[in-house]
């Protein structure tokens, strides 16, 4: 779904806004244990955050639809010095801003404790069908899984009614298996998913409740493909055959019944780099040449991961930069009414391979011009 307007692209994000609070300490606490940690850091976090942030980091409007408590001001006011229009962020009094508390040993190994927060305020327009979200102007929408569901959905279902807004849906962390086959999947345009959440996605599909809804549909020739299950088990980030496997699995999930064939699918590999799948892009290429893929099948794009000119730091922060560089690159082609996919894709794969030369998870998105100079 695109836009015709000439205004100006501006995003909307509609997600979390945390507290990441890192204890630093020699090992994990233990059952019983009471220890010192030897620092406390706290740093601005959350998905809908951090991908807001990338946004405005990438040069495009984006506008922050989320809730903190009064601890979470100095917040709301980070953002906001980032560029981020922080109009639609809430301060709740009676509230405290979501956490993530940390345990980071010596060692490396973490251990993280959620609390949802003011995350899981339902605003009026949210949590009633009668007062729809409030998307005038709003060109592009970017969605994770860190709020409740049915505000995700409202969000989404109005944007794909309104016919002129392209969704963006970064499910993590990741949906149950009902809800991934009950989601209105018509309604989106791209979905962003690692390996793991790939295979998620499959084995929710494919399942045997999954097969039996499916069985009602297969005089419509909605039948699941029988090697989706083999496909799931394949897709382990440490596997030698990774890449193959996870572009069989973008098919299988493209012909899904469950799933819309409409939908664009990206799936990042971390350091093996990122598979994409454009259906109307493939669509158009198969009916201009039907010699554009053996048999007449649809082709999977892959782009390795981009070089590290400084020694890697943190990963933290990747697939969020990932995330805000995409839709940005989005809203730079609908606002420029040209632009092919792979540019865009590898400006955002720039983006992630400087972002994990620093440390932290917002506070490493690169801006848009140190991105152009790594890339001349």
């Amino acid at each position: 779904m695109s836009s015709t307007s000439s205004a100006e692209p501006k995003c909307l994000v509609r997600g979390s806004i945390n507290i990441d609070e890192f204890f630093h300490l020699p090992h994990i606490v233990r059952p019983g244990e009471t220890i010192s940690s030897t620092s406390l850091t706290k740093r601005a976090g959350g998905k809908g955050a951090n991908q807001a942030f990338a946004v405005a980091r990438a040069g495009r409007q984006v506008v922050l639809d989320g809730c903190v408590g009064s601890d979470g001001v100095w917040v709301k006011e980070m953002l906001e010095k980032g560029g981020v229009d922080v109009g639609r962020v809430q301060v709740l009094e009676d509230e405290l801003t979501g956490r993530a508390i940390i345990q980071s040993a010596a060692d490396g190994e973490n251990s993280i404790v959620l609390h949802a927060g003011a995350n899981y305020h339902l605003p009026s327009s949210s949590s009633t069908h009668s007062l729809p979200p409030n998307l005038d102007g709003i060109t592009h929408l970017l969605l994770q899984n860190e709020i409740p569901l049915s505000s995700t959905l409202s969000y989404l279902t109005s944007a794909g009614s309104s016919g002129s807004v392209t969704s963006v849906f970064n499910p993590s962390p990741m949906l149950t298996p009902d809800q991934l086959r009950h989601f209105p999947w018509k309604d989106l345009s791209w979905l962003i998913v690692n390996e793991g959440e790939l295979g998620d996605l499959l084995l929710a599909f494919s399942s045997p409740s999954a097969s039996s809804s499916q069985c009602s549909s297969a005089e419509d020739g909605n039948v699941p493909n029988s090697d989706e299950k083999d496909v799931v088990g394949a897709l382990d980030e440490n596997s030698s055959t990774l890449i193959e496997d996870a572009k069989k699995g973008i098919l299988a999930l493209h012909r899904n019944s469950f799933f819309s064939p409409y939908v664009g699918v990206i799936c990042t590999l971390g350091s093996k780099g990122i598979l994409y799948f454009d259906p109307i892009l493939e669509s158009e290429s198969i009916s201009a040449s039907a010699s554009a893929s053996p048999n007449g099948t649809e082709q999977v794009g892959y782009l390795p991961a981009g070089k590290l000119v400084n020694p890697l730091k943190d990963t933290t922060g990747a697939g969020d930069c990932f995330a805000g560089y995409f839709i940005a690159g989005l809203m730079e082609r609908q606002e420029a009414g040209t632009g092919d996919l792979e540019s865009i894709l590898k400006t955002c794969l720039t983006a992630c391979a400087i972002c994990v030369e620093n440390q932290g998870a917002m506070e490493s998105v690169p801006s848009r011009s140190s991105v152009n100079e790594r890339l001349a």
